[in-house]
């Protein structure tokens, strides 16, 4: 009896799999198990690119809502999602600071609401993404009720 070379378990001598971990224990397998997962690959990349197409589908877009690579989103639209970023997670540290105070924890939805994830996370119960004002809109409207909240109490 042989032991695979990943996972040390015994092995019949004809095995071409190991039965613990799945590691190929012949050459001819090593090649199988390398050609089924670039089939695989080239399966996900079609089914991707089909599902990018659509003109209606909640994961396309190219105004910074889907599942856009950022070569190609416009100059103007990186902008726009690498501002949001910035503005999102600066207004999360602050009001990480200021806990205690009652403030902070609208500030910390703002912060959250204008992250450009939040518009893929609700797209899919919403039916399409969230627009970029009503993104900003909810940052602006949490972010005005927090620092009122920080100001007043």
């Amino acid at each position: 009896m042989k032991t695979c070379s990943r996972c040390d378990s015994s092995l019949d001598d004809e095995a071409r799999y190991c039965v613990e971990c799945g590691a190929p224990q012949t050459e001819d397998a090593a090649e199988e198990l390398d050609d089924y997962v670039q089939r695989q690959a080239q399966q996900v990349a079609a089914d991707s690119g089909d599902a990018g197409g659509g003109g209606g589908h909640a994961g396309s877009g190219g105004d910074g809502s889907g599942y856009v690579s950022t070569e190609e989103l416009t100059d103007r639209e990186q902008l726009w999602r690498r501002g949001c970023y910035v503005l999102g997670y600066g207004t999360i540290v602050v009001a990480l600071t200021l806990v205690p105070q009652i403030g902070s924890f609208p500030l910390i939805l703002g912060g959250i609401a204008i992250l450009p994830p939040i518009r893929r996370l609700t797209s899919e119960p919403l039916g399409s993404p969230l627009k970029r004002e009503v993104m900003a809109g909810l940052y602006a409207v949490f972010a005005l009720l927090g620092v009122a909240l920080l100001v007043l109490l």
